[in-house]
């Protein structure tokens, strides 16, 4: 795995009161999200087995369109998994260099869960608002694939089943994460004045390259969304 970058110094965050919000994700709206495809896979999926994931992304309401995304295990040992994104929806939303999103998780408690917020587009353009495996029970990941930072933050606050609130900037110079309304990394590096990316969220399932896969006894698993809103600062401010 990539090594973690050292970063700078955490700026405070923008202020909220300044920006305006311009998406608020309601997953069960098929205008907003698409179901069970996604181009970051080959083909669209429903498979990604050169990702080192189990995955077998499904359509179905019951796996994310009320926010908590499961995955169930297949016979064929796969695990029908969630995935939303706006790519391909009606509305199409889009993140842009300066977008600010706000989301709160429920972090999932079983052993090869490995969910995710994050960005693509175009065959890239991704960056991770975070992602998440239980082996490591105290640490998110957060990622600007774009520009080639990465830190992993252990924080007392993350767990097993926990929730947490989390919040990034897609900053043209740099992306800021915070984690429960403190500032835990700057990357110096950002994203560029003309970047623009749809937004996945998804339970992906490992298959033990990176991290164990699951128990065999664990037939289920699941993350919880209960909020995510995009705010878009004025242009002087992104």
């Amino acid at each position: 795995m990539t090594e973690p970058t050292t970063g700078a110094p955490v700026p405070s965050p923008r202020d909220p009161d300044r920006s305006d919000i311009v998406f608020t994700a309601d997953f069960a709206a098929t205008a907003q999200w698409t179901a069970g495809r996604t181009s970051a896979y080959p083909g669209g999926g429903p498979v990604n087995p050169d990702d080192d994931k189990l995955d077998h992304l499904v359509d179905g309401a019951e796996h994310s369109r009320s926010g908590v995304f499961r995955a169930a295990r297949r016979p064929d040992g796969m695990w029908d998994t969630g995935l939303l994104t706006t790519e391909d929806s009606e509305e199409e939303f889009l993140l842009l260099a300066g977008d600010v999103l706000e989301a709160r998780v429920r972090l999932p408690a079983e052993t090869g869960a490995w969910p995710a917020i994050w960005t693509w587009r175009d065959g890239g353009q991704e960056v991770d608002v975070f992602e998440y495996h239980p082996d490591h029970p105290d640490l998110l990941e957060f990622t600007n694939h774009v520009r080639g930072s990465q830190r992993y933050v252990h924080h007392e606050a993350v767990r097993p089943g926990a929730w947490v609130d989390l919040r990034t900037e897609f900053g043209r110079r740099s992306v800021v994460w915070s984690l429960n309304g403190e500032p835990v990394f700057a990357d110096r590096r950002g994203v560029g004045r003309r970047w623009h990316a749809f937004l996945i969220v998804n339970l992906s399932v490992c298959a033990g390259r990176y991290h164990p896969a699951p128990d065999p006894a664990t037939n289920e698993m699941s993350f919880e969304v209960s909020s995510l809103v995009v705010r878009r600062p004025p242009e002087e401010d992104a």
